[in-house]
């Protein structure tokens, strides 16, 4: 038993000298073997997966490059107009122009509706939005534009509406108002009696024009009266033009009044009475609604209150359509 134990002759010393694992290291040794082998399995696994991962990937991405175009989504755009309509309130030209235009070029449109919520405002603003829409209606004759008044769509608010091929009413909505306002106040009596004197120098006959410090001149009330005038004028046309013959002959039409919903649908301002969601599923047949209401970012309402500040700067913003 002594002689089958002992190391052979001519092994080496370094081998003679060193002590023989025990049964339990070399079962350590084994299990650490294994582990090593299994993480590389497990590493390999992983890796092999994510290759498998990105080729499933690709070729979804590929087939839905190449694969034919499935019908367009069929939904109704609307442009929400609400609260005052002017260069210093959300309701800027200029914004929902660009919503209009997104929605009229967009894919999938059944039609563009503008939801309307506004007391009115700026003549300008007003102005633009309308002619900006009838553009568009002859840029895209197969998209129809529709108006849809909830509580209020008087004044600049109707002059946009007009332009619509049709506009609905809820009953109690609060229509109309065609007409031009200019409006401020006097303070030469209160000067007075406070013992102070107004001082003014100006270069132009008319340069200070309705000064409220200084007394009435009626020469520039009749120079105002004109361009209140020739403002409703431009007004008028517009409606005009855009609910053609299914106005209906009335001397207060034009006189700046209001009506309720069902009697705007009486005199022809109006077509029906309907919620949005009834215009979309009944009339536009697509339930579907996107909104393309334009969403300020910081940027533009930095640079939007810059050109409100200029604008009262220049005293420009008293002048409104109601």
């Amino acid at each position: 038993m002594n002689e089958s134990n002992s190391p052979p002759e001519d092994a080496p010393e370094s081998e003679m000298n060193s002590p023989r694992p025990t049964e339990l290291e070399r079962l350590v040794g084994i299990l650490t073997r294994e582990l090593r082998k299994d993480r590389r399995r497990r590493r390999w696994f992983r890796v092999w997966t994510l290759v498998a991962l990105l080729v499933l990937a690709g070729s979804g991405m590929g087939w839905l490059l190449i694969a034919p175009k499935d019908q367009p989504l069929h939904y109704t755009a609307v442009i929400e107009i609400s609260g005052l309509i002017g260069l210093d309130q959300e309701n800027m030209a200029q914004d929902l122009e660009s919503s209009f235009e997104e929605a009229f070029n967009a894919e999938g449109a059944a039609g563009v509706v503008a939801l309307i919520n506004s007391p009115g405002g700026s003549p300008v603003q007003s102005g633009q939005v309308y002619r900006t829409l009838r553009g568009l209606k002859q840029a895209h004759p197969q998209i129809p534009l529709i108006a849809v008044i909830s509580d209020i769509g008087a004044s600049g608010a109707y002059y946009i509406a007009a332009a619509a091929d049709e506009i609905y009413v809820d009953p109690a909505s609060i229509v109309g108002s065609i007409g031009v306002v200019s409006g401020g106040f006097g303070f030469v009596e209160t000067l007075r009696k406070l013992g102070m004197e107004r001082r003014l120098v100006t270069a132009g006959e008319r340069k200070a024009m309705l000064d409220p410090f200084s007394p009435t001149d009626p020469q520039e009330e009749e120079i105002l009266q004109g361009i209140l005038d020739d403002i409703h004028a431009q007004f008028i046309a517009a409606v005009q033009q855009g609910r053609g013959g299914r106005l209906k002959e009335d001397p207060d039409l034009f006189s700046g009044r209001v009506w309720s919903g069902r009697e705007a649908v009486n005199l022809g301002l109006a077509d029906g009475t309907a919620t949005l969601t009834e215009v979309a599923d009944q009339i536009l047949e697509a339930p579907i609604i996107i909104d393309f209401s334009v969403q300020q970012d910081w940027r533009s309402a930095v640079f939007e209150q810059l050109g409100v500040n200029i604008v009262n700067a220049l005293g420009l913003s008293a002048m409104q359509i109601r």
